[in-house]
């Protein structure tokens, strides 16, 4: 018997299945304000038993991309109610992920006001994409001071509470990915002399400030939390104490007992492997909900579910491509293939145009 497409629950919440649509930036908010393209691109996708939002700022200081949404002003909070609404009305969840990108950024994706901000004065490696001026490289980060760091926590805070606000179930904090939590979490991005650097226990006080902020805020029951342990995408080396110091942090992680975390394995995009021991670690240590992703299709996932080493699977491409993922998967129909050049342009090629299947006779 299929246990990918039983309902479930996440804490207090009822999911209609097992099946996550992965946080994945589109790039589809001009002026940083969600819009009736992405209403219905996320009803489009309702199906799913969770859906976790794109990264979505905390704080003008944290839109790195352009063209990503923010939760930080009216406006922002009105269009993200509109999709709540749809994805709500096709009977999904959704939790929205709040990124702060830190120093992936660039000053000309910025509104007037807002800064290139990150743990240490040091630039990561690679190169930004901007609307008004096509690649640049990524700058070297103001180092964030004392009342930096406070006034974040307090931002993250205040946008889980416009979160709920906007009718969301909850949110994800990204820990992931080269972003500001993992910034602070990593020596290599980390050089700070202070109470917020060097020892692990110090590089990891920023994001358990956060996870206890927004718990403080919304209650643990709507906050989970994103890791990349053993990612190097933007400029994350790994180092040798790698799988030691993310199993204490899934201790720490456990103990403030957020509803879930989210665990990402990108090696199927070419990323270093995470180790099964890692993904067995985070599985014995930490009591809440756990979701796996990277990679997966529908017999991995049903296997992994039946093996018992997640709760919850999260799908990314393929969710993009097939709005009826789940019904796809269920039936074995043929899936439609992502066009990866219309990943991050505006409007709706590539976004809300994926056909789904047609009713059978």
């Amino acid at each position: 018997m299929s246990i990918l497409y039983t309902p479930t629950t996440l804490g207090p919440i009822v999911l209609q299945n097992r099946l996550v649509m992965a946080p994945m930036t589109r790039s589809r908010a001009p002026g940083n304000i969600p819009n009736a393209f992405m209403v219905e691109y996320y009803a489009q996708r309702g199906t799913a038993g969770l859906i976790i939002t794109e990264g979505t700022s905390s704080s003008p200081n944290g839109l790195g991309y352009p063209r990503i949404p923010g939760i930080f002003s009216f406006a922002q909070i009105e269009g993200w109610r509109a999709i709540t609404e749809a994805v709500h009305a096709k009977g999904a969840k959704i939790f929205l992920q709040l990124m702060h990108c830190g120093r992936i950024s660039h000053m000309l994706n910025l509104p007037v006001g807002a800064r290139v901000i990150g743990p240490s004065a040091v630039a990561a490696a690679g190169e930004m994409y901007t609307d008004a001026d096509g690649l640049k490289p990524l700058p070297v980060p103001e180092a964030m001071s004392g009342d930096d760091i406070r006034a974040a926590i307090v931002e993250y805070a205040e946008a889980a509470k416009n979160a709920v606000a906007a009718g969301f179930d909850g949110v994800e904090l990204h820990a992931a990915n080269g972003y500001l939590l993992e910034q602070f979490l990593r020596p290599t991005s980390n050089l700070r002399t202070d109470s917020y650097g060097g020892s692990l226990e110090n590089r990891a006080r920023f994001v358990l400030d956060v996870v206890g902020a927004v718990i403080g805020a919304i209650g643990k029951e709507r906050v989970g939390i994103r890791l990349s342990p053993f990612g190097v995408f933007n400029d994350m080396p790994l180092y040798d104490q790698m799988e030691e110091e993310y199993g204490w942090l899934a201790k720490q992680l456990n103990y403030a007992a957020p509803v879930y975390l989210h665990l990402v394995d990108h090696s199927s995009m070419g990323a270093p492997v995470v180790p099964e021991s890692m993904k067995a670690t985070f599985r014995q240590t930490f009591k809440g909900s756990l979701i796996l992703s990277g990679g997966y299709d529908a017999e991995r996932a049903e296997s992994d579910l039946a093996e018992g080493k997640c709760d919850l699977i999260a799908i990314g491409k393929a969710f993009i491509a097939n709005p009826d993922l789940v019904e796809r998967w269920k039936s074995g129909a043929p899936l439609n293939a992502p066009d990866m050049g219309t990943f991050y342009t505006p409007g709706a090629k590539g976004y809300t145009d994926y056909p789904a299947l047609q009713p059978q006779d």
